[in-house]
């Protein structure tokens, strides 16, 4: 899936979120949830991925990730369970 892309992660169902932008989604949350990816999301075990949106261009995806990582928590909740009211785990969807 080479697309550029916004995906959020979650530690678990309300727990603790990551927002991120990538180009290849399947490849780059294979590197987080194999801890290949340090900092945030390997020190807090953030490896559910909950959410996530494809864009046409890396600039269209990169202002998206940016606003949401601007939003309030609840409104970041509110997105996730728009499309995935279970927080069910989206990458064997993707694979």
């Amino acid at each position: 899936m080479k697309q550029p892309c916004v995906y959020i992660l979650a530690s678990r169902r309300n727990g603790t979120l990551y927002t991120g932008v990538t180009s290849n989604l399947i490849q780059r949350i294979w590197q987080h949830r194999n801890n290949l990816v340090g900092g945030f999301t390997k020190k807090y075990g953030v490896h559910t991925l909950v959410w996530f949106e494809l864009h046409e261009t890396m600039e269209s995806a990169i202002g998206r990730e940016k606003a949401i990582k601007e939003w309030r928590r609840a409104w970041k909740m509110a997105l996730i369970e728009e499309k995935n009211p279970m927080w069910c785990d989206l990458y064997d969807s993707i694979t």
